[in-house]
């Protein structure tokens, strides 16, 4: 609202009270028309105290109106609805806009009365700066809850949605439109405090010069990574990701950085610069766990024993829990450790269920361990054997110091 259109009413009105002012002296006397300070005509002071009564009337039987059809809008369509979101977002704001013009307008026509003889009125110009902030600050106040409310709504829209893309990007829209409408607000705001039009400076700057006059280049760089991160989508929210060395949950992706949970409960800030120079690996994404063991037996163990093994490991790990039928598990003996027999097996494990998986595993391994034991087949550990000389198979030789005979000595 302008107040120039405010101030020519107001000037209206003041002319019309002292023309009534000087009429009702005539004729009923000059106390009518006495001049209490700076000129200003009792009369025309009650006129404007009556006018910010009216203004305080007003303002509170707008506030009950409000009110009630707020009241009136829960019960029908409930407190979620847009009509109930806009109405609850615009009550305190209008208020305020209330207070501020209608005082403003209520006392107007006693402004004239300040101007100094050099024709300035500071009092008209800081009540006029005044209220001119004032309904800016209501303007942007509107329009920041306004966004809150849209930021609120998109958020409930996307967590109805399966892609968590949507969780990425709606808290970026939401702090974009905040940051969008502060930064209108601030450059109002100074625009009216200094009254100097700040619109062509801003647009000498250009986009390029601003951008680098607003940003340095880790945060540029940082943002294109937000981009890259959005479109390219190598994790969403909620996944899991092994990153630059931290091995955690996604949180959230900010404009600069991106925030993990990491598996020991610490939040770890990265830049989205990083991340998208560095090598992702999505564990979320994963189609299914797969299990790698080798099961190692002792070297006394008899080859129809190691064939037993096999056969035991087949035949637990058939049909698994979670096993698919393109993954079946694999087992085979496959080699000789410097102490073992080494039988190698691969099982995989679907879906990938991390807790799901570990019960599985321990129910196999209990199997394994039973079947092993009811067949009499040791599980081998590291040892080391160590022959002595002169045993039934090594007898041992002596070279005499004179001669060339060796002479075995023998037990006994």
């Amino acid at each position: 609202m302008k107040t120039e259109r405010i101030d020519e009413t107001a000037k209206k009105i003041g002319s019309t009270l002292d023309n009534m002012s000087e009429k009702a002296s005539r004729r009923l006397g000059t106390w009518v028309n006495a001049r209490l300070f700076f000129g200003i005509s009792w009369l025309k002071l009650l006129f404007c105290l009556g006018l910010v009564f009216a203004v305080v009337v007003f303002e509170r039987l707008v506030r009950f109106v409000v009110r009630r059809k707020l009241q009136m809008i829960q019960d029908t369509k409930g407190s979620e609805s847009w009509q109930f979101l806009i109405l609850e977002t615009v009550r305190t704001p209008l208020t305020l806009f209330i207070w501020v013009y209608g005082i403003y307008a209520a006392l107007s026509p006693l402004f004239g009365h300040f101007q100094a003889p050099d024709g300035t009125n500071l009092v008209h110009l800081v009540a006029s700066r005044s209220a001119d902030l004032g309904g800016i600050i209501v303007l942007i106040w509107i329009v920041f809850r306004l966004a809150t409310v849209v930021d609120v709504r998109l958020k409930k829209w996307a967590a109805t949605t399966e892609s968590t893309i949507d969780d990425m990007l709606v808290p970026l829209v939401g702090k974009s439109l905040r940051i969008f409408v502060i930064a209108i607000g601030a450059v109002m705001v100074l625009q009216t405090m200094t009254g100097i039009d700040l619109g062509p400076l801003i647009a000498s700057l250009g986009i390029g010069g601003l951008a680098l006059a607003l940003a340095a280049k880790e945060s540029v760089a940082n943002f294109f990574g937000t981009l890259t991160i959005l479109f390219d989508k190598p994790f969403q929210v909620n996944d899991r990701i092994l990153v630059d060395g931290y091995d955690g949950v996604v949180e959230s992706v900010g404009f600069r950085s991106t925030r993990i949970r990491t598996l020991t409960g610490h939040l770890v800030t990265v830049p989205n610069e990083r991340i998208v120079s560095s090598t992702i690996e999505n564990i979320t994404r994963r189609p299914h766990i797969r299990w790698l063991t080798n099961i190692t037996i002792t070297y006394d163990t008899p080859p129809h024993k190691v064939e037993r093994a096999v056969e035991i490991l087949n035949k637990i790990l058939e049909n698994h829990e979670g096993m698919h039928p393109n993954f079946p598990p694999r087992v085979y003996f496959n080699g000789f450790n410097d102490w073992s027999l080494n039988i190698m097996v691969i099982a995989w494990y679907h879906p990938p269920n991390y807790w799901d998986f570990q019960a599985w595993l321990q129910k196999t391994c209990l199997a394994i361990l039973k079947a092993f034991n009811e067949e009499g087949i040791d599980f081998a550990f590291p040892t080391r054997t160590l022959y002595l000389a002169n045993d039934d198979r090594r007898q041992l030789k002596l070279k005499m110091l004179r001669g060339t005979t060796d002479v075995p000595i023998t037990e006994g």
